[in-house]
């Protein structure tokens, strides 16, 4: 019988990148995605606050996300 192929994003690591904080991205600087601005007009909208202005970087962006998700408990 053949094992399986080792899968090391499989791996549990406390070192592992595969969560980087926002500010230290390499691209965490550049403006948020489209994807990140409409998630965030949704989500303020669900928690009855103001949307953001559109010049939010990729970093503040998913700051931003993450904050409205864990105060609306998604």
């Amino acid at each position: 019988m053949d094992e399986p192929l080792h899968n090391p994003k499989l791996d549990e690591h406390p070192d592992s990148n595969t969560e980087k904080d926002p500010d230290n991205w390499v691209s965490g600087g550049d403006p948020m995605t489209g994807a990140q601005a409409s998630y965030l007009t949704t989500l303020c909208e669900e928690a009855k606050v103001e949307a953001p202005s559109a010049d939010l970087s990729k970093a503040e962006a998913s700051k931003m996300i993450d904050e409205l998700k864990q105060k609306l408990g998604h």
